[in-house]
């Protein structure tokens, strides 16, 4: 049967065209020392990418609409989208479009106990369903396990909402050790009910995921950033046997990916034919606390 269609699939990473690519990833340039990351990228991952859709969007007039067109046109039924961005468009998309836009908070653990209450007004008044966390972004940075990192898990564990957290060897030219696979397990050691969903590959430790993700109930993995060509074979391998409920989709549009790449290329991913609607769907429904 292979990749069903008109499934209503559940992106658990998708965004908007921005209109200061350069002001947007101030975040992670201001910490960047290369030359080609502060001054000559638009998006501090060009290296890695070939059309990106955010730089050939920027400025767009109708950000929210050139999204849900692209939605439309390629499948997807729901967007998880952030919806602290300084232009606003993440809470008016989901404001205006609460059937298609699912909240959530970025989270900078630097922050302290502010950033714990916006996470938690956000979750009052936005209907945020899940926190988004980028260790190697935040300046400084934040390890996974690091006990700032606490206050941020015990929310989502009381709040009863997922993290979804960077890991791996970072796509900006950023340090990575705070960002290693290993340091997920003492997190979860620490925090048995949390649902943590790794973003961004997990590469090289791909293999060390699968190990921790079967030992830990609540620990899941999602493709975001990666083109369905290069996803880990290792990862697949676990989505078709033990692995099939802690897989979940995401995207990259208009970051770094076409919508069209995605859904083109991920016929051709050798996902066993019960795993694709959990894969595409269900999984991130459950987890998210939407399957109701």
């Amino acid at each position: 049967m292979g990749m069903p269609k008109d499934i209503g699939v559940v992106d658990t990473m998708l965004g908007f065209p921005h209109p200061d690519l350069k002001e947007a990833y101030r975040f992670i340039t201001r910490q960047t020392k290369d030359t080609e990351s502060k001054e000559v990228f638009d998006f501090p991952v060009e290296y890695l990418f070939k059309d990106v859709p955010g730089t050939r969007l920027a400025g767009s007039s109708d950000p929210i609409g050139v999204t849900l067109r692209e939605m439309d046109l390629w499948g997807v039924e729901r967007g998880m989208v952030g919806v602290g961005d300084p232009a606003g468009t993440g809470a008016r998309a989901v404001a205006d479009h609460p059937d298609r836009f699912i909240p959530s908070s970025f989270c900078d653990p630097n922050d302290g106990m502010d950033g714990i209450a916006r996470l938690v007004r956000e979750y009052e008044t936005l209907g945020v369903r899940a926190a988004a966390v980028f260790p190697a972004g935040c300046l400084p940075q934040v390890p996974i396990n690091d006990k700032k990192m606490y206050p941020l898990y015990a929310k989502c564990v009381e709040l009863g909402i997922p993290v979804f957290c960077c890991a791996g060897i970072p796509g900006p030219r950023l340090k990575a050790s705070c960002q290693h696979v290993e340091l997920i397990d003492e997190v979860m050691f620490d925090f048995p009910d949390l649902v943590f969903v790794t973003r961004h590959g997990c590469e090289p430790w791909t293999a060390l995921a699968v190990k921790l993700m079967l030992k830990w109930p609540g620990l899941h993995f999602s493709t975001s950033a990666f083109a369905p060509a290069h996803y880990p074979p290792d990862i697949i391998e676990y989505a078709n046997t033990r692995g099939a409920d802690k897989i979940i989709y995401a995207g990259y549009f208009p970051m770094g990916l076409s919508l069209e790449r995605i859904m083109t290329e991920l016929p051709g991913v050798g996902l066993a034919d019960d795993v694709w609607p959990r894969f595409l769907r269900t999984n991130a429904l459950r987890v998210l606390g939407l399957d109701q």
